[in-house]
C-alpha cells in the first residue's frame, strides 16, 4: 500500500462484503419460494423477500466501486485522498440509508418502483452520498497524474452518480415513468458501469500483469467508445412494449446487437493482457476472478442479452424466466465477479499481508461460477418452455408456473452452491491462517 488514505477502501469492502453475504442468503430464500410459494407469506412476502435482494444487490456492488475508487485513484494520481473522513461520512450516509430502507420495505414502505424502491429521504440521502463523493475523488484526480484509467473510471463514475437524479423523476403518465426509469438502470447496468468496469479490469491488468501501461491505455480506449456508442441508444431495446413509437423497435434491435462488442473486447482484452504479460504475480486468485469476469459478462451480459433483444424475439420472451436468465449471469459476471477480483487483490494488500487462502477463494470461485452457470441454463431451458405455453399455446400463467416446478427447484439447487462459494469467498478474505513455526534443534549443554 503506498498512501495511508486507501485504508478508506478497507472499510468499504467490509460493508460491501457484508450486504453480499445478505443478499445472496435473500436470494437463495427467494429462489425457494418459488419452489413453495407459501413459505412466510405472512411474515416477510415474496415482495419483499425480492426488493432486499435486488437492493442490497445494487447497494454492495456500488460500495465496491467507491472502495476501488478509493483505492486505485490515490494511486493513479500518485496523492493521498482529498479527505479521508469525507469518505468515512459517506460510507456512513450509505449504510443508515440501507437500514432505513430495509427497515422501511419490512414496515411496508417503499416507491413500487423496480430497483428505485427506496423512500424518498434515502434517495435523498444517496444523492448526498454521490455529491460527498464525486467532491472527494474529483479533487484527489484533478490534482494528481492523470491515467486513462481514471479518466475512464471517473467518466463512468461521474455519469453513474448524475443518473441517479432521474430516479426522482415519477411522471403519472406510464410510458413516460418507465422512459425515465429505463434512464437509470439500463444506462447504469449497461453504460456507464460498463466504464467503470473496463477501469478497474484495466487497473488489475497493469498490476497483475506487468503489461505496459500504453498497450492497457489502447485497450480501454476501444472498449469504452464501443460500450457508450451500443449502451446510450441500446437503452431502445427496453421501449419496445412501453408505449414508445415504432421505430424504437428498430433502433433498440439494431444498437442492442452491437452491446456485445465491448463485453467481447472486454474478454479479449483480460486474455491477450495476461498473454503478453511477463509478470508471474503472486496474486492467482485476483488473475483468476478476473478473467472469469470479463469471461462470465461476455456470455451473460452479452450472449445471453442478444438472445432476446431482438423486437422480433422479444415480443414473446419479455418478462419470461429468459429474461432472469440474463440476469443473474450478465450480474454476477460483469460486476459482481469485477468486485470480487478487486477484493481479491487489494484486501491483501491494505492487510499488510502475502496474498493468503488462495486455495478457498479459488475454489469459491468455481463453486459460484459452476453455480450461476447451472441457474443459467436452468431458467434459459424454464424461460424457453414458458415463452412457448404462454406466449404461443395461450396457457394460463398459473397453469404454466405449475409445470415449471421441476426448473425452479434446480434453480434452488444452484443457489445452494452459489451461496455456499459466496461464504467461502468472505471467509477466505477475512480468516487469516496462523503461521506454524516448527521447532528448531534443541541444544544439547556442554556441546
Amino acid at each position: 500500500m503506498k498512501y495511508q488514505s486507501q485504508k478508506v477502501a478497507y472499510a468499504y469492502f467490509l460493508v460491501a462484503m457484508a450486504l453480499f453475504g445478505i443478499q445472496v442468503l435473500g436470494g437463495l430464500l427467494a429462489g425457494w419460494i418459488y419452489v413453495a410459494p407459501n413459505t412466510l407469506s405472512e411474515v416477510l412476502p415474496f415482495n419483499v423477500v425480492r426488493m432486499i435482494h435486488t437492493n442490497a444487490l445494487i447497494v454492495w456492488l456500488l460500495l465496491g466501486f467507491f472502495g476501488a475508487a478509493y483505492y486505485l485513484v490515490p494511486e493513479e494520481s500518485e496523492r493521498e485522498i482529498f479527505s479521508v473522513k469525507l469518505a468515512y461520512i459517506q460510507l456512513a450516509i450509505l449504510v443508515i440509508g440501507t437500514l432505513g430502507a430495509v427497515v422501511s420495505y419490512l414496515a411496508g414502505i417503499h416507491g413500487g418502483r423496480e430497483f428505485l424502491e427506496q423512500p424518498l429521504w434515502v434517495k435523498f440521502g444517496i444523492l448526498v452520498a454521490a455529491v460527498i463523493f464525486l467532491v472527494n475523488v474529483s479533487l484527489t484526480f484533478l490534482a494528481g497524474r492523470k491515467t486513462a484509467v481514471t479518466n475512464i473510471l471517473m467518466m463512468g463514475l461521474w455519469l453513474l452518480c448524475l443518473l441517479w437524479v432521474f430516479a426522482f423523476i415519477n411522471p403519472d403518465n406510464l410510458s413516460l415513468d418507465k422512459m425515465y426509469w429505463w434512464m437509470v438502470v439500463h444506462l447504469w447496468v449497461e453504460a456507464t458501469w460498463e466504464l467503470v468496469m473496463a477501469a478497474i479490469l484495466g487497473f488489475l491488468m497493469l498490476k497483475l500483469t506487468g503489461v505496459d501501461r500504453e498497450v492497457i491505455e489502447k485497450w480501454l480506449y476501444v472498449i469504452v467508445a464501443t460500450a457508450l456508442f451500443s449502451g446510450i441508444l441500446g437503452t431502445g431495446h427496453h421501449f419496445y412494449w412501453i408505449g414508445t413509437p415504432g421505430y424504437w423497435q428498430w433502433i433498440g434491435s439494431i444498437f442492442s446487437t452491437f452491446e456485445v462488442v465491448p463485453f467481447f473486447a472486454m474478454m479479449s482484452f483480460a486474455f491477450v493482457m495476461v498473454w503478453k504479460g511477463r509478470k508471474n504475480h503472486p496474486n492467482k486468485a485476483a488473475l483468476l476472478w478476473s478473467l472469469g469476469s470479463s469471461t462470465v459478462a461476455f456470455f451473460g451480459a452479452g450472449v445471453w442479452g442478444f438472445l432476446h433483444t431482438l423486437h422480433g424475439v422479444n415480443f414473446y420472451t419479455h418478462g419470461t424466466q429468459i429474461t432472469a436468465a440474463h440476469g443473474h449471469l450478465a450480474f454476477y459476471g460483469a460486476y459482481v465477479a469485477l468486485n470480487l477480483a478487486m477484493f481479491s487483490y487489494a484486501m491483501p494488500v491494505l492487510r499488510n499481508r502475502a496474498p493468503y487462502n488462495q486455495v478457498l477463494n479459488m475454489a469459491s470461485f468455481w463453486l459460484m461460477t459452476g453455480g450461476m452457470a447451472f441457474m443459467t441454463f436452468t431458467l434459459t431451458f424454464a424461460g424457453t418452455i414458458q415463452t412457448h405455453m404462454q406466449r404461443i399455446v395461450g396457457d394460463y400463467y398459473m397453469d404454466v408456473q405449475d409445470q415449471l416446478g421441476l426448473f425452479y427447484l434446480m434453480r434452488f439447487g444452484s443457489g445452494v452452491a452459489v451461496v455456499l462459494g459466496a461464504l467461502l469467498f468472505i471467509y477466505s478474505m477475512l480468516a487469516v491462517r496462523r503461521e506454524v513455526i516448527k521447532p528448531g534443534p534443541v541444544a544439547v549443554p556442554g556441546e
